[in-house]
């Protein structure tokens, strides 16, 4: 008989039923006189004591301020120190964090704080290009006229705080606004204590955390995560890397975002381990100074990141002997690049990570022991705790070896899209199966391949074609340093691929030399139509290529010309 595409992974490890400040609390008194925390932008270096000193701060001054447990707190700032203690702050006293994309614009903000209702939005008061209270300040006039905390502006209902971030220049106009100074204020005891009682009535099941997301159709919606789903997921992934009390790790990656925010700072934290922030943002030569500075053990990134770490003109020169593991995500890594980052970059026990901010993040995960083949082809085994399948339209699961939606089920499911019923029905089914929109491929040891995007499979004259396999090829390429295909509109075969190319640096190759490379190597429909070679890619902030922005600027570079 042959075996289904349907997996479950039990541990011997039970999952930890506690809230976020109940592990906090626990863990900061076990490591008080450890290091924690280490901003090198803002010269911060924090103690588990100090950290727990200045958390406990910020709680109370929330709570001072007149927030509530179920309350949502906007948070929109690059990766400081702040970002941490309102994440540890609002987790302790039940507020929820909503985590707000630092290179969201003005239409983009205020959906966010409208969709889920902020009361309170702790934002830096700028951030390179971005204007952040120059924002908020174009969507509530009314702040200029305001008290402190008493916010009732026309555009942004339900928002009565703007908390801003200290700034340096101090040519920021705070009028109407809280400085996020006053939360960081010594407290009187009895606060201390009212704040304790608060956060012992919390339960790890409530609502803690929300994170944006797009799903597969329309606007971003606000995946709801609970304390036990993201303080297990950090935990079994700490596990799966090997991580303890004498790592640290060397963060890049954006605190708003779950790889960050969960895999990052949370998993660091909870096991009273050590974490390294280079920058408010990623810049590859500021990272690969703080590992050879610090001695860190661990880092974290897309493949892009890792790639222009290796390609910086410091990389030869940085001692990164410390480097021992990792986690690479977001993107399908080159085997040349993977080659490089377990030996350049003494990063032998690199892993492959897979998920989704729907499933806390991660679901499946290579480990340190697995082949490079095994790192370059599969993202891994599902994690323990979880179940998976790989199934039909009706959600029915599917041979091995057979490509279909990859469905995940278990403790690191959201509890659902904030105020939205209909998209949560659509994406858990009624048997608790989150839909993740990924097609995969098990294999008979359990091993997933993602093959691609169900919205991305191109179509092209009813051969169903996955850009994944496309891109994997080309990158072996010896001149193609990075590579993203993508189907586009065409009236005969209703799409055509075309690959956007980036060569490695003093390389020249023509689109007649790729399509001659592609030629008898891979079957005709799949050698792209359309070949651009650029210098960068649409990026999000977390280093993911964006086709959808490539295919609408390719779509219209290939209207004709309209007719005089």
């Amino acid at each position: 008989m042959t075996s289904l595409s349907h997996v479950h992974s039990p541990s011997d490890i039970p999952l930890q039923d506690e809230t976020l400040g109940q592990c906090f609390d626990r863990v900061t008194e076990l490591h008080a006189g450890r290091e924690a925390v280490v901003f090198l932008a803002q010269g911060v270096r924090w103690t588990y004591a100090r950290l727990r000193e200045e958390v406990d701060r910020v709680a109370a001054g929330l709570l001072r301020l007149g927030l509530r447990p179920g309350d949502r707190v906007g948070i929109w700032s690059p990766n400081r120190f702040e970002w941490i203690l309102t994440q540890f702050a609002t987790a302790k006293v039940g507020l929820i964090q909503v985590n707000i994309n630092p290179a969201y614009r003005a239409a983009e903000l205020a959906h966010a704080l409208v969709s889920v209702g902020c009361r309170a939005l702790v934002c830096a008061p700028r951030f390179k290009n971005s204007d952040y209270l120059g924002i908020v300040r174009e969507l509530a006039p009314e702040l200029a006229g305001s008290r402190p905390g008493q916010l009732c502006a026309a555009r942004l209902p339900g928002l009565q705080m703007v908390i801003p971030l200290d700034d340096a220049s101090g040519s920021v106009d705070t009028t109407g606004c809280i400085p996020f100074a006053e939360l960081r204020q010594p407290c009187a005891a009895e606060e201390l204590a009212a704040m304790q009682t608060v956060a012992a009535g919390c339960r790890p099941d409530d609502p803690i955390n929300i994170q944006f997301t797009s799903g597969t159709t329309g606007l971003p919606k606000g995946a709801t995560l609970s304390h036990f789903n993201i303080l297990n997921n950090a935990l079994i992934v700490g596990r799966q890397i090997r991580f303890g009390p004498d790592e640290t790790l060397c963060l890049a990656l954006p605190l708003y975002h779950c790889f960050g925010m969960v895999l990052g700072s949370l998993m660091v934290l909870a096991n009273g381990a050590r974490i390294v922030y280079p920058g408010e943002s990623f810049d590859p030569g500021t990272a690969l100074a703080a590992i050879g500075s610090e001695a860190c053990t661990a880092f974290y990134g897309v493949p892009t990141m890792f790639i222009a770490a290796l390609e910086h003109p410091d990389f030869d020169s940085t001692d990164l002997a410390s480097l021992r593991t990792g986690i690479m995500g977001g993107a399908p890594c080159p085997e040349a690049v993977m080659r490089r980052v377990m030996t350049d970059m003494h990063i032998p026990e690199i892993t492959i990570a897979f998920g989704m901010t729907e499933t806390s993040p991660a679901s499946f995960q290579t480990s340190a022991d697995d082949s490079l083949a095994r790192r370059v082809s599969t993202v891994g085994t599902l994690l323990p705790h979880a179940e998976a399948r790989i199934a039909d339209a009706e959600g029915h699961p599917l041979p091995r070896g057979t490509p279909g939606e990859v469905l995940v089920r278990g403790y690191l499911v959201m509890k659902g899209y904030w105020g939205d019923d209909a998209a949560t029905a659509t994406a858990i089914d009624a048997d608790g199966w989150m839909h993740t929109g990924d097609i995969g491929v098990l294999d008979d040891t359990g091993y997933l391949s993602v093959v691609g995007r169900i919205k991305d499979v191109v179509i092209r004259g009813g051969e169903n074609i996955f850009p994944r396999e496309v891109e994997e090829f080309l990158f072996g390429h010896e001149a193609v340093e990075q590579v993203a295909v993508f189907g586009v509109p065409d009236e005969r075969m209703g799409e055509e691929l075309c690959a956007w190319i980036r060569l490695r640096e003093g390389r020249v190759v023509s689109e007649a030399e790729i399509r001659a490379y592609c030629q008898e190597r891979i079957a005709r429909f799949k050698i792209p139509r359309y070949i651009r070679f650029v210098e960068t890619f649409p990026m999000t902030v977390t280093g993911k290529i964006q086709k959808f922005v490539m295919r609408k600027e390719m779509a219209e570079a290939l209207k004709p010309p309209a007719s005089a």
